[in-house]
């Protein structure tokens, strides 16, 4: 068994070559291009919503309160003439700062995760190949499952899902070649 303070710098460097490789993806590549699709008349769509000034978050339309309010013949009504989900973000141009911090913190917190899984699993000295193989699972899992929910409940295209499954393949390969590299002894 190794400590998970003891794994620091593989922590650290995967998350630092996650960070990398991610930049690399989706500023080299164009495979991302297409992961999302543009709408007939866009200003006068985006004029329309602008009008409402409505806050950062996440919305469902028609949206209903309550259960009870879901099973009403009016609200099935409004169902059948079409269904979206938008997310609203703030006005003028993203800054990039902030979610650059949060993927790498992001990343620190995988690798964190695949190193508590190899700790437990393996011992100092550990063939790189066996620690390769854990930190590898451990970290495709975290880079990749959880996008599988927006697929089934949120119409996310199996394009943009897939795409995300190889980013999460690269992730967590490079995570499991730092953790095999820097195993300790």
């Amino acid at each position: 068994m190794v400590p998970i303070m003891a794994l620091w710098l593989p922590i650290l460097v995967s998350a630092a070559i996650v960070f990398v490789a991610s930049s690399i993806v989706h500023m080299v590549f164009t495979y991302h291009d297409k992961d999302f699709k543009g709408v007939p008349e866009e200003d006068k769509l985006l004029n329309a919503l602008r009008a409402f000034n409505l806050p950062p978050g996440e919305y469902v339309l028609p949206h209903a309160g309550s259960s009870k309010e879901r099973n009403t013949p009016e609200f099935q009504e409004k169902m059948k003439k079409g269904t979206f989900i938008m997310s609203v973000w703030e006005s003028g141009p993203p800054s990039m700062a902030k979610n650059l911090i949060q993927w790498f913190v992001y990343s620190v917190i995988v690798g964190i995760f695949a190193a508590y899984v190899v700790g437990r699993a393996l011992g100092p000295g550990a063939p790189y190949l066996a620690v390769f193989r854990f930190a590898g699972v451990t970290a495709f899992a975290c880079y990749t499952i959880a996008q599988w929910q927006d697929f089934i409940w949120f119409k996310r295209s199996w394009g943009r899902t897939f795409r995300g499954i190889i980013d999460g393949l690269v992730y967590g390969l490079l995570t499991a070649g730092t953790f095999g590299w820097l195993w300790p002894e």
